[in-house]
């Protein structure tokens, strides 16, 4: 039995969902596999400054986070951030010699910097893929050990081939996520047959509160709306929202969820998306052809994730709230306008895949034991 290393680390849940996906995915195909956390199994010093420390700051001063993802995002910074891993790298070795993997993929840009020092030292001999979790790559993902590049667009592979990446190397299969969203539901046939216009409204582990003042505007809306609400874990925005909304206009139609798992099909229900632009909400959204309204974004990769699917027509990226209700109504008004969204989705996701993801390590493994 073939076994695959998945290497993680929780800043933000992306990552971990990511690899949870693959490990789905791998273990249907007849794989063994092994989930690690690199840093919080390695360093709890490290762990405590870079995984807390991004929560505090997207969390308390996002404009901040959006200066240091900036100020190292080229190579003389990241070539640094070698002497702060060295420990890590150390025992991430120790645990590869232990486990002895076929392959090795990373859900974090991060574990690329150990695993390229870990080629470079010729200490291990094994194929690696790095799934690039965002619609721009970070300089933190860039290096020649790395064997093959798994992108959410075309625009992605296009963009990281015009540096040092070959061509080759760089698979547009998508962000990994859940083998459910690429499911189709008959939601049709089980929808309220009526003419409001259906929403869905998220904001991701850290963009909850930032749904308190969107709600607030949609409800000025004069639009028939159905908005459905999912507040996660945060059953303070939850009991906020019941409170402030028992009663509402026969216009509007509220429903609020905490945590739930059936996100798929509520998708599948959704006329548009209102959400905040992380990497895997962004590549859900994109497998059910759901239009995206981004209002808010955390600053650094998530408003390049914005500025990017608003740029090719699947997405409107509108951090005024002001000018919220206006840009809803252009779609609720103009099925055409909708439509053109859709089919612009439609050419993004085309080549999603997590069972092509499974046929490029297999190849890989067969390279690496010729």
């Amino acid at each position: 039995m073939k076994k695959v290393l998945i290497l993680t680390t929780s800043t933000g849940q992306g990552h971990n969902q990511a690899a949870d996906s693959l490990k789905h995915t791998f273990v249907k195909n007849g794989f063994e596999v092994i989930k690690y956390d690199f840093l919080d199994n390695n360093s709890k010093f490290l762990t405590k400054c870079i995984v807390g420390g991004y929560e505090l700051l997207v969390s308390k001063t996002p404009k901040v986070y959006g200066g240091i993802y900036k100020i190292t995002n080229f190579s003389n910074i990241n070539s640094s951030l070698k002497l702060a891993f060295l420990r890590t790298v150390n025992k991430v070795n120790d645990y590869i010699s232990k486990c002895n993997p076929d392959i090795i993929i990373g859900t974090h840009p991060l574990s690329v910097n150990i695993i390229a020092s870990l080629k470079k030292q010729k200490m291990i001999d094994i194929p690696f893929i790095s799934i690039v979790t965002d619609f721009k790559a970070h300089y933190a993902y860039i290096s020649p050990y790395v064997d093959a590049y798994i992108t959410a667009s075309e625009y992605t592979k296009q963009k990281m081939s015009e540096g040092i990446i070959p061509e080759n190397k760089i698979y547009p299969y998508g962000i990994p996520i859940k083998q459910e969203f690429f499911s189709k539901e008959d939601a049709f046939l089980r929808m309220e047959r009526d003419d409001y216009f259906n929403i869905l409204l998220m904001g991701g582990s850290m963009g909850l509160n930032n749904i308190f003042y969107v709600l607030e505007e949609l409800m000025k809306n004069t639009n028939k709306l159905r908005i459905t609400v999912i507040c996660g874990n945060n059953s303070e925005l939850k009991e906020k929202l019941e409170e402030h909304y028992k009663t509402t206009p026969e216009y509007k139609k509220i429903h609020i969820l905490g945590f739930t798992k059936a996100v798929s099909s509520l998708m599948e229900l959704s006329d548009v998306i209102i959400s905040k632009p992380g990497g895997l909400t962004s590549s859900e959204s994109l497998v059910k052809n759901l239009p995206m309204i981004i209002p808010f974004a955390i600053p650094g990769q998530e408003t390049e994730n914005a500025e990017f699917l608003s740029s090719i027509g699947c997405a409107i990226y509108e951090p005024n709230l002001k000018n919220l209700n206006p840009r809803l109504n252009e779609l609720i008004t103009n099925p055409k306008k909708l439509q053109d969204m859709k089919d612009n989705i439609e050419k993004v996701a085309k080549h999603y895949s997590l069972n092509e993801i499974v046929t490029l390590s297999n190849k890989l493994i067969d390279t690496y034991k010729k």
